[in-house]
């Protein structure tokens, strides 16, 4: 029997159009759901819109809607968001549904006939955007501390769950299973507010008189019930509760998405709900941080409120996924710019895995006519040892993964992917090939082919589409992961057809962001620089390249667009020498290549890297520095 897995959005308020917050926390089900389908769980993904409450019947009045023509418009915006970027939801709720009322009714009178509601009187200090309570010590010089508001003080009768019956219970069962509520941070929050003080009980009917949109109680149509109370109800309604065959198999086997925000419902409320109701409680309540825009380097044309659909549309679906899910630190808040995104995409993704797998492919063509090449016996010791290595990284990724810790899961991938690079120039196959050493060669390229699938199928559910040209590329279209078959590091067969696999990752150029606050420090702080030390030194990446093709850039009296090969890899380069040199002189020439710079953009071309030229004097014109042509490309300054 499969393992199960069973993983939940917070359902979406209808008050708002889709925004960055909720893709993130959708993208990352999705990514989980297709992890654990990976290695072998059966797994199941739930998402849906929260459409009942007083913000919904406000903003559908202001709308000249009815409640139900705008939860209808709006969900239907959120189902069109996430099918535009592929997020395969196994299901979708909507609280407005019928199976859901069914629900919330059948487990409200449960807790009714079970006596843990009752009928009183209260008054306190409401938050209309909150749709909540608070106590006094949760407000804020009398207002709600979340929407800086008045709260205004409305007395009332409604009706109280039992929420206090529970609070020992609830102490007892976070400290069994101390991972209950995750990361760590979060389960001291809830057991602070349950150990430090005494809960109320929680009021969940609203007067119809005052609200009408809303599920009514099913023991006093003059009530509906409160939003959290239906809300939370979501992750089994949709499953069937309490007696469907879907409910039976997945339930309690729970992971619970949400944002810091809503803690407190998901870790208080909604367990003691759960025991009332005599419902096993779920598995896991994994709270994820802020987004934290950084006004300053977004550029105009995205704005502060990101809408997702135009960040997969400005940077692509992949390079999105890849910078959620690397760039978070699950629990804390990360900051999002258009920057950070760039980087992201310029240096993890292209330069580090696109650069990688470009130059491997490359090889295969240039030296075996684009076929998978045989594995001599006599290298068997260097796939040895990146197998070493990729096992270890995969079993990282794995076990860091299924402890929500995805980025650190991620960057064990990436430092493989840093090794293989480590791996191309330390072997030189452009060397081997010179030298005639077909069979060290071989070996080489056949080892970095198959890093190449290994990392193509672990990287699916993160990397969807480059995963799938990699494996297209390798003729091995649909590949599923089998772990003691990738590890091998010989999952392909000799001769398999190697095709171009294109550039996966093309580079971004940054848009107004010379003038920034952080990159006028980066150049002040070079200016201050003095001496650096032998490490400092050694991350300077400079390598023999061989300049293929020059010419001048159009509109510029100084500039030439050279074509280089710097060892298997070709890059473009700018360069201040169209006064010094003619073009057609330098093609052929062998150059130092700072490889390792940061690209930057020149003349609205993207210079990757620097030729090193030098000057007898400071106003003297530049002299390129040749390289004896017997040097082959891509060896390093030593």
């Amino acid at each position: 029997m499969k393992k199960l897995f069973y993983v939940t959005t917070p359902i979406y308020y209808v008050n708002s159009e889709p925004h960055i917050g909720h893709a993130y926390t959708t993208i990352l089900a999705d990514f989980l759901k297709r992890f654990y389908m990976m290695i072998g769980y059966d797994a199941y993904f739930l998402t849906g819109t929260d459409e009942h409450g007083d913000k919904i019947a406000k903003a559908a009045q202001e709308n000249g809607a009815s409640p139900q023509e705008y939860t209808d418009r709006i969900s239907s915006s959120f189902k069109q968001v996430w099918k535009e970027m592929d997020l395969q939801y196994d299901d979708f709720i909507r609280t407005s549904e019928g199976r859901h009322r069914k629900a919330v009714q059948s487990i409200l009178q449960k807790v009714y006939d079970g006596g843990d509601i009752y009928f009183g009187s209260y008054g306190g200090y409401y938050c209309f955007g909150c749709e909540r309570y608070f106590t006094e010590k949760e407000m804020s010089d009398g207002k709600c501390p979340d929407h800086d508001t008045k709260l205004e003080y409305i007395e009332e009768s409604n009706y109280f769950f039992k929420m206090s019956k529970y609070q020992g219970w609830l102490i007892n069962h976070i400290k069994a299973n101390p991972d209950f509520i995750r990361p760590e941070r979060y389960r001291n929050e809830v057991m602070s507010l349950l150990e430090g003080e005494v809960l109320e009980d929680l009021c969940i009917s609203r007067p119809k008189a005052r609200l009408k949109w809303g599920i009514p109680l099913p023991f006093d149509e003059n009530y509906v019930t409160y939003v959290w109370f239906d809300a939370l109800i979501n992750y089994v309604s949709a499953l069937g509760y309490p007696d469907g065959d879907t409910f039976r198999k997945y339930w309690p086997a729970a992971q619970h998405i949400i944002a810091k925000d809503i803690v407190k419902p998901h870790g208080v409320f909604w367990p003691t709900m759960l025991k009332a109701a005599g419902i096993e409680p779920y598995r896991h309540l994994n709270v994820h941080g802020y987004w934290n825009m950084e006004e300053a380097k977004m550029s105009k044309s995205l704005g502060n409120v990101v809408r997702p659909v135009d960040l997969m549309k400005k940077f692509g679906d992949d390079q999105i996924r890849y910078f959620f899910l690397r760039e978070m630190t699950f629990g804390l808040d990360a900051k999002f710019s258009e920057e950070s995104v760039i980087n992201r995409i310029n240096y993890d993704l292209a330069n580090d895995l696109g650069n990688m797998v470009k130059r491997s492919f490359n090889m295969a063509e240039r030296y075996f006519g684009g076929k998978v090449p045989p594995y001599p016996q006599e290298a068997v010791h260097e796939r040895d040892i990146l197998k070493e290595k990729f096992i270890r990284a995969l079993d990282e990724y794995v076990d860091n993964t299924m402890a929500f810790r995805f980025n650190s899961g991620i960057q064990h991938l990436w430092e493989f992917i840093g090794s293989l690079n480590k791996y191309i120039d330390e072997t030189k196959p452009w060397v081997l090939a010179k030298e005639g050493k077909t069979g060290h060669l071989s070996a080489v390229i056949r080892n970095l082919l198959e890093s190449c699938f290994a990392l193509a199928v672990v990287l699916s559910p993160v990397l969807r589409n480059a995963s799938v040209k990699i494996l297209e590329a390798l003729d091995m279209a649909g590949s599923q992961f089998d772990r003691m078959k990738i590890i091998s590091l010989d999952s392909l067969e000799d001769g398999g057809a190697v095709r171009d696999v294109g550039v996966l990752f093309p580079k971004l150029e940054k848009e107004g962001l010379e003038g920034d606050a952080s990159v006028k420090k980066e150049q002040k702080m070079a200016e201050n620089d003095g001496l650096i030390d032998i490490k400092e030194f050694a991350k300077v990446d400079i390598r023999v390249a061989e300049i293929l093709k020059a010419a001048r850039i159009e509109g510029s009296d100084k500039l030439l667009e050279l074509e280089i090969d710097s060892g298997g890899e070709r890059r473009t380069l700018v360069a201040g020498l169209a006064k010094q040199y003619d073009a057609e002189y330098l093609v052929g020439k062998k150059i130092l290549l700072v490889a390792n710079l940061k690209p930057a953009t020149i003349f609205k071309r993207t210079s990757q890297g620097m030729l090193l030229a030098a000057k007898k004097e400071k106003n003297d014109a530049p002299v390129l520095i040749e390289i004896d042509p017997s040097i082959p490309n891509g060896a390093r300054l030593s």
